[in-house]
């Protein structure tokens, strides 16, 4: 771009010199856009702006990222709006019909503008732009934002995501010498693995709204639904040859937003062309980025009730500044005024609609609570006597949504696991949601079995109901139930005197079993589990059950350690009088077997998925609590193999089992007693490099010289099609129902069925010998998402999971990931199957 077109006057104009108030260009010593400024500086012009103008600006900080920087949110409004902030913050939330004091709300109130920069570490323009946009709302050179503040408050986050922003930025001023290097092949322009894109623990921040497993995510949406905004816009990068994206948003769009929030798309998007025409600056609208998957920075305010959206600037990679194929050098001062331009844009036209903004915003929470959507009035979840109901109902709560236990009652509904409408009668500690509450439309979204996709081209997985994602059974009910309050059902049985017992058994049933599991096994004490079920007095005991008995841990403060463990991760203990059971074999058999604690490492590094190793890394060290080492290939096969039993092989390319000397070398290792858990594309590497296991192929040969002319046909595909013919094969993410073997220990604490998030259509050939197919897709377990016309009749009978005995070693195969993305909570005790159980 050869000139820039001041949008609004003001942007980059000095302020008086009688002024304090600094411009970014003043407080920084440079101009926004060319130099990277790393995330404190953001911090501290931020704070300088609060401090100078404190009757406009309240700067707070309300989170701290993994690596402790501070996570901050700025209100921007008009001196009188901002004396009475809390009023409106309430006011807001009664309009939403969340107000906690039920008063009645006031219509002619400001619009709220959330603007969210940098989710992306790597997509670091947008945080350049956050300063600049808060400099123009209160500019005091500019008449416009004055108008604006009138009646409407903006929101600023400035960064997302500062470890991140922070691990690209001190990488790229490393990299680049005293002038930019445009070349695309420039080392500055070739970030290293892991990239900047994700958190510390390696997560895309922007797939974990709804989920919230990291803690900037957990306080952030906390801060979020606070104030429920009426318009909330993400700013990210995309690559470096596109040009500008903004509203509308593309098909498919979920069918419960609303009229309104289309049409105000529109609108923005209508007011940024203004802005982006005059100046010559391309964009596109309407294409790639829809709204459909739950988690996102535009969806998720979207299903609470806001405008929302995503922007997307070209620029991942470019730095300062790159060459793009078109020939021109696209720089970061370019990339931040683009974002800057639309933030201001939308400030704009929200504050030129505000009435009706709010008035809608008012609307939508009405017909959400006296007209909700979708077949189901309720949905009542079976206590399964697990800890999966207590994390289902964290997430309940994390988002706002309102759950209460239920009443004793005869109702009828739609059994999700078998898709047919049963009759059932609650229990005690079944759960009540019922869907005309303000959360409505995102519980809808949430709990639905089977989403209705406008247009199949979607960005992201096609299935996440939170059913199969937590294994709990659950009911789609036609009716609202009364439910009771959110007090926990009494326990029903008491504990013997700990000190009186000859052991201690725990169910292994859930995470906070396998938590306790790490606890003990790091504190030395022996632990065993059973393989088969038993009885001792008037309860009973399932395979899998946790057994730690005295006679193994003479001298250890057994009793002492346990009770503290299972106070910290909430697990029962029964104490057990007698090593001889009612039923079942009695503690000294030899089915019940030893758990040596292993030594987990896991590989990471080029060609890895930095997802997939960071999901796996977030369980151990946040949820599990069992120490995992983190190493290269190069160092597990030269040194790593005589000081580690378990090898976890996350989702990626590993070229060593293209080599036939260290592929033998790694055999050699599991021969001797070592263990692999092999996830995902891993899995499909083994499947070619004689590992024991094959990729089932369904591609059927036909002679037959008709059905020949028939694909010749097909050969003669339309170019404008190309995207929908490529839909016949894909798979973007669904959910599919394994006939899981529970009698092995890789399917303890499951009934005989998973319910698996697939993403790819990799299945496997039986395992014919020295292994065990545990988990198998048989004929019709296709549940719900999008699965192109081509795999349906693929996938099926055939192995995901399984475990292949090579020597005194064993291969755990997770065709899947069973931690994705941390929310299918229901994987999780698999994968702690395959580390602690198998092969003990």
């Amino acid at each position: 771009m050869k000139r820039f077109l001041l949008l609004l006057g003001s942007a980059i104009v000095s302020v008086s010199a009688m002024a304090q108030l600094q411009s970014p260009e003043q407080f920084l010593g440079y101009e926004v856009g060319t130099r990277y400024t790393p995330h404190y500086r953001i911090v501290q012009y931020f704070q300088h702006v609060a401090q100078q103008v404190p009757n406009q600006v309240k700067v707070e900080q309300y989170g701290e990222s993994t690596e402790g920087r501070p996570l901050l949110l700025a209100t921007i409004a008009s001196a009188e709006n901002l004396a009475s902030i809390e009023q409106i913050r309430l006011n807001n939330l009664r309009l939403a019909n969340s107000a906690k004091d039920k008063m009645a709300p006031n219509e002619n109130a400001p619009a709220i503008v959330w603007l969210s920069y940098n989710v992306h570490g790597n997509e670091t323009s947008s945080s350049e732009a956050a300063m600049m946009t808060l400099f123009e709302l209160v500019n005091p050179s500019g008449q416009r934002a004055k108008e604006w503040l009138k009646n409407t408050v903006v929101l600023i986050d400035p960064c997302l995501n500062p470890d991140g922003r922070d691990r690209y930025v001190n990488w790229y001023t490393t990299m680049i010498g005293k002038n930019v290097n445009p070349q695309p092949l420039a080392r500055e322009h070739r970030e290293p693995w892991p990239g900047g894109r994700s958190n510390h623990y390696n997560f895309d921040l922007n797939r974990d709204w709804a989920w919230q497993s990291q803690v900037e995510s957990r306080s952030r949406v906390k801060k979020y639904n606070q104030w429920l905004p009426q318009v909330h816009v993400d700013f990210h990068e995309q690559g470096f040859n596109e040009p500008y994206y903004f509203a509308p948003a593309a098909e498919p769009f979920h069918e419960v937003i609303s009229k309104w929030q289309r049409d105000f798309q529109i609108m923005i998007g209508k007011n940024h062309a203004k802005y982006f025409d005059q100046n010559g600056w391309l964009y596109f609208t309407k294409e790639r980025f829809d709204l459909f998957y739950p988690s996102y920075g535009d969806t998720y305010p979207t299903y609470n009730g806001s405008i929302g959206m995503t922007y997307e600037q070209g620029g991942i990679r470019a730095g300062l500044g790159i060459i793009n194929e078109d020939g021109d050098t696209l720089t970061l001062r370019e990339r931040a005024l683009h974002h800057f331009t639309t933030g201001i844009s939308t400030v704009e036209i929200t504050s030129l609609n505000a009435s009706r903004v709010v008035r809608e915003f008012r609307s939508y929470f009405n017909n959400v609570i006296n007209h909700p959507p979708g077949e189901f009035k309720s949905w009542v979840v079976r206590n399964d006597s697990t800890d999966r109901m207590t994390r289902l109902q964290e997430l309940l709560d994390r988002n706002d949504i309102d759950w209460s236990y239920a009443n004793t009652a005869s109702l009828k509904g739609l059994n999700y696991f078998t898709g047919k409408q049963e009759s059932f009668s609650t229990t005690q500690g079944d759960i009540v949601i019922n869907i005309n509450q303000p959360k409505g439309n995102l519980i809808k979204v949430l709990f639905e079995r089977t989403s209705q996709l406008s247009d199949s081209a979607t960005y992201d997985i096609t299935a996440w109901a939170v059913p199969f994602a937590y294994g709990l059974k659950t009911y789609g009910v036609q009716q609202y139930i009364t439910g009771t309050s959110k007090t926990p059902p009494a326990q029903t049985a008491s504990q013997a005197a700990m000190a009186n017992a000859y052991a201690y058994a725990i169910k292994w049933d859930g995470l906070n079993s396998a938590r306790l599991l790490s606890s003990m096994l790091q504190k030395g004490i022996r632990v065993r589990y059973a393989e088969q079920p038993f009885n001792s007095g008037t309860e009973s005991f399932e395979k899998g059950t946790l057994l730690i008995t005295k006679a193994s841990n003479a001298s250890k403060p057994v009793q002492q350690v346990l009770e503290e463990a299972a106070k910290n991760t909430g697990t029962k203990v029964y104490p057990i009088t007698s090593g001889f059971v009612d039923k079942g074999f009695d503690f000294g058999s030899d089915r019940v077997r030893t758990i040596n604690a292993p030594k987990v490492a896991m590989l990471a590094g080029e060609n890895i998925s930095s997802l997939g190793m960071g999901e796996i890394w977030h369980f151990f060290d946040q949820q599990l609590g069992y120490p995992i080492t983190i190493m290269s290939a190069a160092d597990f096969l030269n040194e790593g193999m005589n000081s580690y039993t378990v090898l976890i092989l996350p989702d990626g390319y590993y070229d060593f089992f293209g080599k036939k000397e260290t592929n033998e070398e790694l055999k050699s290792w599991v021969r001797r007693g070592g263990k692999i858990i092999s996830i995902e594309s891993a899995v499909a590497q083994m499947a070619k490099a004689d590992w024991g296991i094959k990729q089932k192929d369904d591609d059927k040969k036909d002679d037959d010289k008709d059905e020949a002319k028939k694909v010749d046909y097909a050969l003669l595909r339309k170019y404008e099609n190309r995207e929908r013919d490529w839909l016949m094969t894909s798979m973007p993410g669904s959910i599919f129902r394994v006939e899981l073997d529970n009698t092995h220990p890789l399917g303890f604490g499951f009934p005989e069925f998973y319910y698996t998030l697939k993403q790819d259509t990799n299945i496997y050939e039986f395992i014919k010998e020295n292994g065990w197919n545990v988990g198998v897709i048989k004929k019709d377990n296709y549940i719900s998402g999008f699965t192109g016309s081509r795999l349906k009749d693929k996938l099926k009978d055939g192995m995901l999971m399984g475990v292949q005995e090579i020597g005194r070693g064993q291969v755990v195969y997770l065709g899947d990931n069973p931690v994705f993305r941390s929310f299918w909570e229901n994987g999780k005790l698999l994968l702690c199957n395959a580390v602690f159980l198998v092969g003990q």
